[in-house]
């Protein structure tokens, strides 16, 4: 067996520790958002970074005679009595002051997030989303599948290079066995070859909205931001390219870049009905429902402004937003001042409807609930 061979077979082994080791501990990477850090907050990342626990072999450590008794401090030495504890010299590296000794690290291990995805749908048992479209929308793209006798040296085909060499030197009596070096000729030459392919387009936009009034703290955020990025992990896995917009409002509502919805600090009143009209707009605008699959996600602490505003909110989603939308997700985080009454109207209204979602989400803890509330229709 070859040394390639064997660092193939370490390499696929350490995967599945990598891989075992995120199953058993996904629910506390998914409350913590350590798998966000490590995806360094950009779009765009397909790999994140897990640490894995290392293993310490224990060690013999050798103590100085103390000044008195020139007893030693190690296991069975020295002064005490049966139970005390036994003194431990710190870590290399670890103490508070400089030091010349190397620090302990580690070992992370990386995964793809369309095997995070594949985890993440496993532990919480959600089905795979059924999209809706239009089943003639496609999009080409081009697919290397041909082989050409003509192309440039990056996409020479050096398999077919070679047994075409091969053949001609066969075939005139000029391989030698002996010296068996083989020269391809410029008939030779293979190239691989584009062609342009049709396939069913599925194009999906996911709308964000969150409440940024003054009740709504970092903690708050927080929540929506690691709630987002699992949502975000499972529509990926579904669809290439997905589109992701981003509302935030307070009295009013406007739509932002990604960094500035999660960063924004507002004060002052909230009301809801200005972040629907908002999305109804941008679905009207750029995502026209017969082509694209749309989501629409809302989080918020609950404290609309009046029970009008709530009215026109409910008034909005069955008549406007809900005929346009795959799933409408409604999380609402725990309310510092207020009642949170807002999620008692929905459910009022919207309870047991295939295209809405809602559920309150208590700390940290209770995003895997929320995920299961979310993405368990299949929608």
């Amino acid at each position: 067996m070859s040394l390639y061979t064997h660092m193939d077979s370490d390499h696929g082994r350490f995967k599945k520790v990598v891989r075992g080791w995120v199953r058993k501990e996904l629910g506390k990477f998914i409350a913590s958002g350590d798998l966000i850090t490590s995806a360094g907050g950009k779009r765009g990342n397909t790999k994140v970074s897990i640490p894995l626990p290392s293993i310490e072999l224990p060690r013999f450590v050798y103590g100085r005679p103390d000044e008195q008794g020139g007893e030693g401090t190690g296991v069975g030495q020295g002064k005490g009595q049966v139970g005390d504890t036994i003194p431990t010299s710190p870590s290399p590296g670890s103490s508070g002051a400089a030091g010349d000794q190397p620090a302990e690290h580690v070992l992370e291990g990386e995964i793809t997030l369309d095997e995070l995805a594949t985890m993440l749908g496993e532990e919480l048992g959600l089905p795979h989303i059924e999209a809706k479209g239009k089943p003639h929308l496609t999009h080409q793209r081009s697919r290397y599948s041909g082989i050409s006798p003509q192309g440039v040296e990056s996409l020479k085909h050096f398999k077919r290079t070679y047994r075409a060499a091969l053949k001609r030197s066969l075939a005139t009596g000029t391989y030698d066995p002996q010296r068996p070096v083989i020269i391809p000729h410029k008939e030779d030459q293979h190239y691989r070859s584009a062609s342009a392919v049709q396939e069913p387009a599925c194009n999906a936009v996911m709308i964000y909205m969150m409440d940024v009034s003054g009740s709504m703290g970092d903690e708050q955020k927080e929540l929506v931001r690691l709630t987002s990025f699992w949502l975000d992990t499972w529509l990926s896995k579904h669809y290439q390219g997905l589109e992701r917009r981003y509302i935030i409002h307070d009295a009013a509502a406007q739509v932002v870049e990604e960094e500035e919805f999660y960063r924004t600090k507002e004060s002052g009143g909230t009301l809801i009905s200005s972040a629907y009209r908002q999305a109804h707009s941008l679905i009207e605008q750029h995502f026209p429902p017969q082509d694209w699959n749309v989501y629409l996600a809302h989080f918020s602490d609950g404290d609309n402004w009046s029970t009008q505003d709530s009215q026109e909110c409910l008034d909005l989603m069955e008549n406007t937003l809900l005929p346009m939308v795959n799933l409408f997700c409604y999380g609402q985080t725990q309310s510092r001042y207020g009642s949170g009454q807002f999620l008692g109207e929905l459910e009022k209204r919207f309870a047991g409807h295939d295209k809405v979602a809602l559920k309150h989400i208590k700390g940290r803890s209770g995003i895997i609930d929320a995920l299961k509330a979310f993405l368990g229709r299949g929608r």
